[in-house]
């Protein structure tokens, strides 16, 4: 028994279209890791810049932050600019890749 595919699927062009939409998203996921997100923790007193593939570039402390006998909210402030940085990055990236599946009716994580 054959399987069916509902409708023709537009045959070559339908499958064109798939190779330039996988081409488009090459092409947005290495914008994507080329962006830069810098987020601020502790009223500014911690910035971080990260890309998009989650590297942390810079981390910038303000000197009155660092004390030696509390560096347990110097370590509360990174892992908050690191964890935020990390949301940014990724309400980015599934807001894009939205926006391009959308056409198709695919989820954005799908492709």
């Amino acid at each position: 028994m054959k399987a069916r595919i509902p409708g023709d699927m537009g045959g070559g062009n339908r499958l064109k279209q798939l190779q330039k939409m996988q081409e488009d998203m090459i092409a947005l996921q290495e914008e994507l890791d080329a962006r830069e997100y810098t987020v601020a923790a502790g009223g500014n007193m911690v910035r971080l810049t990260m890309n998009g593939k989650k590297e942390v570039l810079n981390l910038e402390l303000e000197p009155d932050v660092v004390d030696p006998d509390d560096t347990e909210t110097l370590a509360d402030l990174i892992t908050a600019a690191v964890n935020e940085a990390i949301r940014r990055v990724e309400d980015a990236n599934r807001e894009e890749m939205g926006r391009m599946t959308a056409g198709f009716g695919l989820p954005a994580g799908l492709m």
